[in-house]
């Protein structure tokens, strides 16, 4: 039991990590600095100047933590596992990503709650047109931790 812990904390910290999926701004990559098996990307944005310490973006749909701050830019660090299973590791300077803060509890919510939270990637092998819609085939490798090769093994497509 969490007696200490108030409802609000609990759902804040849910709430923190979570997204929508609309992009807020385009980045651009200004540096990329390896650190041992991480790697530290510096990133120019208007939406720097409201960013704090610690508080979570997406980038192409990752989340990741902000770690230092200037008026136009911030840095993010992407952790080996993170940099394994997204196609951040591709990234070069220059590159454009796309940017969205973390949802604030309370705010209005458009697109869809998604976690930024990414297990592996796929390579999209079919784009059929059906009645105004799009059936989409995505190949993905399998792995230790994908043995079954199930797409989704906890969260969305994104």
């Amino acid at each position: 039991m969490m007696s200490n812990v108030r409802n609000f904390d609990i759902a804040n910290l849910m709430i923190k990590n979570m997204f929508t999926g609309i992009i807020e701004d385009l980045g651009v990559i200004e540096a990329l600095k390896q650190e041992d098996t991480n790697l530290h990307l510096t990133i120019k944005s208007k939406l720097a100047s409201e960013l704090k310490i610690d508080q979570s973006v997406s980038h192409n749909g990752v989340c990741l933590t902000v770690i230092d701050l200037s008026p136009t830019t911030y840095t993010v660090t992407a952790i080996k596992e993170t940099l394994d299973k997204t196609t951040l590791n591709s990234l070069k300077l220059g590159a454009i990503v796309n940017l969205e803060r973390g949802l604030k509890l309370g705010a209005r919510l458009d697109g869809h709650m998604v976690q930024g939270h990414v297990d592996t990637t796929g390579t999209l092998v079919s784009n059929e047109s059906r009645d105004g819609s799009y059936l989409l085939k995505f190949e993905h490798p399998y792995s230790q931790d994908n043995p079954q090769g199930i797409t989704i093994s906890k969260g969305s497509i994104t």
